[in-house]
């Protein structure tokens, strides 16, 4: 084997011929020399003897990020910038020192959960071991739950901080570590930060065998106990109605049938078939498309609704990996041989506000200080239905769902009914600071069946919200970014989008441009004022007519690029409905195709 210092002077000539970048040769650097790292000194001269500078440039470039659900990246078994035993490890070991930094002399505890994907046993036994080791008591769900259930488990066992390993909806190359405040909910300035600068300080990392730790009674398997708590907790959501109703239910080879599946037969949904194809827990995502496990993907839903074309379900339901995200399908009409149709996070959310407040309405329970919560790039349409009802619209929040769960702390949870993100997160209630895959298929499959009793379907009750508030339509663009040099070119596109607008946006006249980090709204004659709000990375474009507007932001959990549009026109008759429709999805591919451009010009520069 090379010695450390041959390989250092290896390193240096790989960064001048321009085979590693210097801030990898850095890290590597500390890899190599600091002894609290040594354990991985044979694997990285490994890699340098084999040259292998391309692998070790990705996993050394950059510090994996915490982004806004924690620190999520590609499995690696070195490297700072993946995902491995010591990112996993700092992670844990930071959060311990964090809470008993914050916490004062008290006894303290963890709960720790995990998910199907490659090494989270491994991973979640780790932290099990960490903050144990730490003074710690540790409530480990064992075997494969839920991201909610986790956000439960934290408050329901009066926890100071949680961890659940699960790299959400991300490809089964990645994983990650998400970690939670003693509210349940994912950690909200300023204390994500300063949590942030206790696992960068972290050398050493203590740990007390798991088995030891078992014995003591530091570590303590509590999975039953949650499961039952949990369900009944979700049940507490519950609305009363019809469930004549025949669902295809699909946990993407996830967790979801630990917490779906239970809630869905206890609320008295009897005719659930579990997916087969999509049934067994498996990191590979086998059988769904491109392996992308992702219910904002609607190709993974074609072979789910030919299933439920052959066996004439009614409803279609998807949750992502960790449960926390729903989708959904449904026919358009009740005709046995009617077309399905996918509906949208956005389209879900609206037809869930909608319900949740007429219902608590009918029942005589609904008060100007009740209040519904979304992102910014989540549809408006939310908010003119909350309108409609007199009740209140949280909607000035960046995104992230730990920020709508920070409202309702913020705002108490007595007068919260619903939060919604458009990429496909929900939740009513307040047994969690999370989005709720389980609660959001119950309350669709009941709003589901009341529609089929009534004679409509999911489709056409959307119809009737788009007569009643107006037509909202709403699409995305991902620009893929990664590696050292996508960071660098995400940057520099938003700078450029920042310092040289466009006047007009798929032939849409911008009339504003709403800056998010420097707290500016510019209008379209140059003059500026301040913009109230949250402060993040985002810009969003006003356009004329009022209520069209473009939103782009880097994303904060993969390497990408974000866009939003949104279309909008005022309410119309039911027999204009189609044609609106059409015109919006003309108008929303023009907006596209402008954006798709200036990105295609700037990575020619």
């Amino acid at each position: 084997m090379v010695s450390v210092d041959q390989a250092l002077q290896d390193v240096q000539s790989a960064v001048s011929e321009g085979k590693l970048s210097p801030a990898a040769a850095g890290n590597i650097r500390v890899w190599l020399v600091e002894p609290y790292l040594a354990e991985y000194r044979p694997q990285v001269l490994e890699h340098i003897v084999a040259g292998k500078w391309e692998e070790l440039n990705n996993v050394f470039w950059t510090v994996i990020p915490f982004g806004t659900g924690g620190r999520r990246g590609r499995l690696y078994p070195i490297g700072c910038n993946a995902i491995n035993d010591r990112t996993i490890g700092e992670s844990a070991q930071g959060l311990a020192d964090y809470v008993k930094a914050t916490s004062g002399n008290k006894p303290l505890s963890c709960a720790i959960a995990y998910d199907t994907r490659h090494r989270s046993r491994e991973f979640a036994q780790l932290c099990a071991e960490i903050m144990a080791a730490a003074g710690f008591k540790v409530y480990f769900l064992d075997g494969y739950r839920s991201t909610p259930e986790l956000s439960f488990a934290v408050r329901y066992k009066q926890c100071d901080c949680g961890i659940i390993i699960t790299a959400s909806h991300n490809p089964p190359t990645d994983n990650a570590v998400k970690v939670y405040g003693p509210t349940g909910g994912q950690l909200l300035p300023p204390h994500d930060a300063e949590s942030i600068d206790y696992m960068q300080r972290v050398t050493w990392i203590r740990r007390m065998p798991f088995s030891e730790a078992c014995h003591m009674g530091k570590v303590v398997f509590c999975q039953d106990e949650v499961d039952s708590a949990f369900a009944d907790a979700v049940l507490r959501q519950r609305i009363a109605g019809p469930r004549n109703l025949k669902i295809i239910y699909s946990p993407l080879h996830g967790v979801g049938a630990s917490a779906v599946c239970p809630v869905l037969e206890r609320d008295g949904f009897t005719d659930v078939e579990l997916f087969g194809p999509h049934a067994d827990p498996n990191p590979e995502f086998p059988n769904v498309p491109g392996n992308s496990a992702n219910p904002e993907n609607p190709a993974v839903f074609d072979i789910i609704i030919e299933r439920a074309k052959q066996v004439r379900a009614e409803l279609v339901l998807a949750t992502d990996p960790d449960a926390d995200r729903l989708g959904c399908a449904a026919p358009k009409t009740l005709s046995p041989d009617s077309q399905w149709g996918i509906l949208t996070g956005n389209q879900i959310g609206s037809l869930l506000a909608d319900f949740l407040l007429s219902q608590r309405k009918a029942a005589g329970v609904l008060t100007p200080r009740h209040y519904v919560v979304k992102t910014l790039v989540t549809t408006e349409l939310i908010r003119r239905i909350a309108d409609s009802y007199g009740v209140q619209t949280v909607g000035d929040l960046m995104v992230g769902f730990k920020y709508i769960a920070g409202q309702m702390d913020a705002r108490g949870p007595e007068y919260f009914v619903f939060g919604a993100e458009e990429s496909y997160g929900f939740l009513a209630g307040d047994h969690v600071r999370d989005k709720d895959g389980a609660v959001a298929a119950m309350l669709l499959a009941e709003l589901t069946a009341r529609l089929k009793a009534e004679g409509r379907t999911l489709h056409q009750q959307l119809d009737a919200l788009m007569v009643r508030h107006g037509c909202h339509s709403e699409s995305q663009l991902s620009e893929q970014m990664p590696g050292e040099k996508g960071m660098e070119n995400m940057a520099a596109l938003m700078n450029e989008l920042r310092e040289r607008p466009p006047q007009q946006i798929g032939g849409l006249q911008v009339v504003a441009v709403r800056d998010y980090l420097d707290g500016t709204l510019t209008a379209w004659d140059g003059s500026r004022k301040e913009l109230r709000g949250p402060k993040g990375d985002m810009l969003i474009f006003d356009l004329s007519p009022e209520g069209n507007y473009v939103a782009v932001r880097p994303s904060g959990t993969e390497p990408k690029i974000k866009f939003y549009f949104f279309a909008y026109d005022p309410p119309a008759g039911r027999d204009r409905l189609e044609a609106v429709k059409a015109a919006q999805q003309q108008r929303l591919q023009a907006m596209k195709q402008h954006l798709q451009s200036i990105v295609a010009a700037h990575r020619v520069r």
